[in-house]
């Protein structure tokens, strides 16, 4: 039997704790999990000893040393970069550049120049043999309720609106709000929890938001500024939208909704039989609905195949594998782009902003 790929994993905060090693013990025969990295030896200390009831051989590297570790082992092919927005994009280039593959945690990046300095040197990045896979955990194009409502899409006729109507339950109960680094960067909450809502809206519409015009304030003050966006966008075939986000409502609601000319497809998180998940429906031109209802599984999905992809990238070496599009670092990008040209709209008062193409 072949012997299984090992992985590391940089990063042992909530979302680790809580996702990440519940969601690889579901595919733990796919690999081996060999690091636990973190800043400090005491949180990667604390994330270990999670992770041991499904990875029993799995070890804590923390701090420069064993980032470097980790960057000099021959036998991880994978790692995937859980951090801080701020320090990602430098941390999964250091392992690019030392051959790693990598799945790096949204946003892609917290700025327009960070993206373009960032695929500048991924580009220069040519380790042997092949280039290294760079992946963007989002998880929303791995939704198979995303999956589902893109294939109805095409069946409604021509493309009359699209509404994205996003109100968040972003408050002091929930275990992200304290956490700083999303305060400490332009855009906070809206860029970070966005990303994902941008991405399912591209998903969906399947084409790509050309320019936009936005209206942003500053309401909550528990939360950095801003914290609601009221924004038109237009998309490349021509169609207007509306994309709405408030972060923290009393009365939480998400919604995507595509209308044509022979019906409507709309996306709404909720929960069914106590599962969380999306209720997908169709309204036909007659009046008649179908709905379907798909539990979340986005991050089981996407670690899925990104085992997948390292996996073929390393039988196929040189041959250039192809990895899947979907969770690829410009992916991520152009989500970005979109909410970037939003934030800077609003600041400006509501002027047409084209979104930056990658």
């Amino acid at each position: 039997m072949a012997t299984l790929p090992q992985i590391a994993v940089l990063g042992a905060g909530i979302f680790v704790k809580t996702q990440y090693i519940p969601r690889l013990a579901e595919i733990s025969h796919l690999f081996c999990l060999k690091y636990i990295w973190s800043r400090s030896e005491e949180s990667s200390r604390r994330a270990v000893e999670i992770a041991k009831q499904h990875f029993p051989g799995v070890e804590c590297k923390w701090g420069d040393q064993g980032l470097n570790d980790i960057m000099q082992d021959s036998s991880l092919i994978g790692t995937a970069v859980v951090l801080a927005g701020q320090v990602q994009v430098d941390i999964s280039l250091k392992l690019l550049k030392a051959g790693k593959h990598v799945i790096q945690e949204k946003p892609a990046a917290t700025s327009i120049p960070e993206i373009e300095t960032a695929l500048a040197s991924y580009k220069s990045v040519s380790t042997n043999p092949g280039q290294p896979i760079w992946a963007v955990a989002e998880n929303y194009r791995f939704e198979p309720a995303f999956v589902e409502s893109k294939k109805l899409v095409a069946g409604v006729g021509d493309m009359m609106n699209v509404q994205v109507i996003i109100e968040g339950s972003m408050n002091s109960s929930n275990p992200y709000f304290s956490s700083s680094w999303r305060r400490n960067f332009e855009g906070g909450f809206i860029l970070d929890m966005g990303v994902h809502f941008i991405a399912g809206l591209r998903m969906i519409v399947g084409c790509e938001v050309t320019s936009v015009s936005a209206i942003t304030s500053h309401i909550d003050r528990t939360l950095p500024p801003p914290d609601i966006i009221s924004s038109n966008f237009k998309l490349e075939n021509g169609c207007s939208g509306v994309f709405v986000m408030v972060v923290s409502s009393s009365s939480p609601k998400i919604i995507w909704r595509v209308v044509g000319s022979k019906g409507t497809v709309q996306v709404e998180r909720g929960k069914v039989d106590g599962k969380h998940g999306y209720l997908v429906s169709l309204y036909s031109a007659d009046g008649q609905c179908k709905s379907t209802f798909h539990p979340f599984c986005g991050v089981h999905e996407e670690l899925k195949i990104f085992i997948h992809d390292i996996v073929q990238a390393n039988l196929k070496q040189g041959n250039g594998y192809e990895a899947e599009p979907r969770s690829s670092f410009v992916e991520g990008a152009r989500d970005v782009a979109v909410l970037e040209a939003m934030l800077e709209s609003g600041s400006k008062g509501g002027t047409l902003v084209n979104v930056k193409k990658f």
